[in-house]
């Protein structure tokens, strides 16, 4: 297995290639060759170290965790997949990722790719897919004809929750630069905020559902415009993070929960059929190649904070 990631925590320039010895499959797993894989702000948090007090890696460690691409070969006890399908997963964070040429996954981990999305396009999806999928139904029980107000609209979960919870069947209001406006329409908000121009907590109000991706003053503020007994699901943090309260959230009752994305195979199927009828489309800002220089560029592009959409790695531009 060759890929790219890091012998040593630290910013960009760490990232190098490694060369991982082949293994044979264990009877529930299979071995899948890359295509795409998808970049995500955890991967440089996790590069430059942020999360080394949360999860003990052993490097070298390969980095990714969204992945697109074909089977190679199935474990003995595989039943769901055969040599040939094309698959996208969120693999598991706690091992090596999907920045590589092939890897292997336990089958439960693996779905069916969207038959209309190509690799790069199904590559955007799962993490982002999951987080969603898990913030707004496991946790806050979103419910047709709620109201949500999702933050940062135009990023990579907020262009995938927007679509989901429309297609849930819910009143979605966001929050996104006046420049983004006709953007996150296009993906289904009923109503948008812009940031740079007025303080979301003066406009919205009867809020269901918060789903938070900032954190800070933005989560806590999302108090005040949420209904009593109103849900805040927040991603930001880490592994271990206790959501922070305030008067507000205790006098509302507000239910708040803290999101660590889960891999989930069975749920990235939930996922397909909303892509394959049209409900749910990728929002794939910039590709790049699955090469060295390719991933350093990626990381820079993500580290500004102002992508619309996700960022992806291809293995068609492989040199």
């Amino acid at each position: 297995m060759k890929g790219i990631g890091i012998y040593e925590y630290g910013g960009k320039e760490n990232l190098s290639r490694i060369q991982l010895p082949d293994r044979e499959l264990e009877s529930n797993e299979v071995k899948i060759m890359i295509k795409a894989a998808a970049v995500n702000p955890v991967d440089w948090k996790l590069r430059e170290g942020y999360l080394k007090e949360d999860i003990n890696y052993e490097l070298p460690l390969i980095l990714g965790w969204d992945v697109a691409g074909i089977v190679k070969e199935v474990g003995s006890s595989v039943s769901k997949f055969k040599v040939g399908d094309y698959i996208y997963s969120r693999p598991d964070l706690m091992k090596h990722g999907s920045y590589a040429d092939e890897m292997i996954l336990e089958e439960y981990l693996v779905s069916k790719k969207p038959s209309t999305s190509t690799f790069e396009e199904a590559a955007s999806f799962p993490l982002v897919g999951l987080t969603t999928i898990q913030a707004l139904i496991d946790h806050a029980k979103l419910q047709s004809g709620e109201k949500v107000l999702i933050h940062a609209g135009a990023g990579g979960i907020g262009t995938f929750a927007i679509q989901f919870a429309k297609a849930m069947g819910a009143y979605v209001v966001t929050t996104t630069s006046a420049k983004n406006h006709e953007f996150v329409k296009g993906l289904g908000a009923d109503e948008i905020i812009h940031y740079d121009e007025e303080d979301f907590s003066n406009v919205v109000n009867d809020v269901d559902v918060v789903f938070d991706t900032l954190g800070g003053d933005v989560l806590l503020k999302s108090y005040e415009v949420l209904t009593h007994y109103g849900r805040l699901v927040t991603i930001a943090g880490g592994p271990n993070t206790i959501v922070p309260r305030n008067e507000t959230a205790d006098e509302k009752e507000i239910k708040t929960y803290f999101e660590f994305t889960d891999p989930n195979g069975k749920q990235l199927d939930d996922i397909t059929p909303l892509v394959e009828e049209g409900k749910i489309r990728a929002v794939v800002d910039t590709i790049y190649p699955l090469t060295l220089e390719g991933v350093k560029e990626a990381h820079a592009h993500s580290e500004q904070g102002r992508t619309k959409g996700k960022i992806v790695l291809s293995s068609k531009s492989n040199s």
